[in-house]
């Protein structure tokens, strides 16, 4: 019996993205995580072709995770494709987890040559658009980065509605109501959020911590042995072979999130607690070695990498960068809860959100402070500094000290996750974290 298709939850913020590039010369590359929701966003736009009067003979979908597709060359693919081709009229050709295939870029771009024809292509990997392949798509293609759920689009997968009510004090507050109309503050739910993280399918599985674990070692498992040690093998190039100096790697990073890291760190801190051994030749850990292990984790989207700034300087610093993981979740599977280090996992779902709104993001180093995160864009500079708690007067001076050390005018904001007072101070807005994440 055939898998029944499951009603589609809308990712609004990137299918208009590949709506806004529908039928231009283009090929459209989604790239992400495993299961962040690549295969039904190609879902969602295939529903909105066949509403637009797209026929169903004008759209062909290839997902090469099925056993129906695995075992084909690019040969195959450009035959199979050539086979259902419409005639005359446009076809919309839909490529799933292509990466899978050996030389898939030059079917694609043979199609891209031969056909009247719109490409939508996914991937887990960066490899997928490392410089080897973007020789074959330099300027035919652009790349939409998707990731797992916002916090805004936790709460519409749930089917909470946010809604604004004026309060005693006469300013508008935010409540959030179930389907049965029950009342949440924003905090409640963002409490669950920070606890099970973004993955989609988790809207299928409610949160239940078990059940939610249980996808998430589901997604780790895949990614690291699928994407991860099964491709370097398909590279023929410098192996990752040891799954479990790759955990280690991977636990390191995930107990680190908003931690000034290095690769040599990484691998200092392995030797000392006696992880990995060091190098017999000079008594420290092979950096190179690291590295890689590292950028296959980068490449797989389960880590992110983030660049310091000096401000004052004016250009990027070559040391101490930050990683952060790509779901709070897959954190909390990976290393348990720990309350302690609650700060620095509201900072990780802020740099991903401004990675969601478009924005490229760097540390700040201003004289010996650090500003949390510089967002920027083609038009516009924001500061960042994102704190647990506004209320005790010392952690508010420390928040807002390096801010007010920045001399330009661009916008400088506080995040906090409690906040009882939240007004614009010295030029500095104090704004409530949740009433950030749930910003249109």
């Amino acid at each position: 019996m055939l898998k029944k298709e499951m009603q589609l939850k809308k990712r609004d913020l990137y299918l208009k993205k590949l709506i806004a590039f529908q039928d231009t010369e283009l090929i459209k590359v989604v790239t992400g995580i495993r299961r962040c929701g690549k295969s039904s966003l190609m879902k969602l736009m295939v529903q909105h072709l066949r509403e637009n009067g797209v026929q169903p003979e004008q759209i062909v979908q290839m997902n090469f995770e099925s056993m129906e597709f695995q075992k084909m060359t690019a040969a195959d693919i450009y035959r199979y494709v050539k086979k259902r081709m419409p005639g005359e009229k446009r076809t919309y050709l839909f490529f799933d987890e292509i990466q899978r295939i050996s030389d898939w870029q030059d079917a694609v771009n043979s199609f891209r040559v031969d056909f009247d024809c719109d490409i939508y292509v996914t991937g887990s990997n960066a490899y997928l658009l490392s410089s080897e392949y973007a020789t074959y798509l330099a300027g035919r293609c652009v790349e939409i980065k998707m990731l797992p759920l916002s916090f805004k689009e936790f709460l519409d997968f749930y089917e909470y509605e946010v809604k604004e009510k004026q309060g005693l004090d006469g300013e508008l507050h935010k409540r959030i109501y179930d389907a049965e109309g029950e009342s949440y503050d924003p905090r409640e739910l963002f409490e669950a959020y920070m606890k099970v993280g973004g993955m989609p399918g988790i809207a299928d599985i409610g949160l239940d911590t078990d059940k939610v674990f249980a996808l998430l070692d589901g997604i780790y498992s895949t990614v690291v042995v699928r994407d991860i040690l099964e491709r370097e093998k398909r590279r023929g190039q410098r192996q990752i072979t040891d799954a479990e100096l790759l955990r280690k790697i991977v636990m390191f990073l995930a107990d680190n999130i908003g931690n000034n890291t290095s690769i040599t760190s990484i691998g200092n801190t392995l030797v000392n607690e006696k992880l990995i051994d060091a190098d017999k030749r000079n008594g420290k850990p092979a950096v190179q070695t690291i590295q890689a292990y590292v950028g296959a984790l980068l490449e797989s989207y389960i880590f992110y990498e983030i660049k310091r700034f000096d401000i004052k300087g004016k250009e990027y610093l070559r040391t101490l960068g930050k990683y952060y993981i790509v779901d709070i979740g897959l954190r909390n599977y990976l290393l348990g809860f720990r309350d302690m280090d609650t700060g620095h996992c509201i900072e990780n779902i802020v740099y991903f959100e401004l990675l969601r709104r478009g924005y490229d993001v760097a540390i700040g180093k201003i004289d010996e402070k650090e500003v949390d995160f510089i967002a920027s864009n083609a038009r516009e500079k924001i500061y960042f500094q994102v704190t647990e708690s506004m209320n005790d007067p010392s952690t508010r001076e420390r928040e807002l000290t390096p801010l007010r050390k920045i001399r330009d005018n661009y916008e400088k904001i506080v995040l906090a996750g409690e906040c009882n007072n939240p007004v614009t101070q010295d030029g500095i807005k104090i704004v409530k974290l949740t009433d950030f994440l749930l910003k249109e």
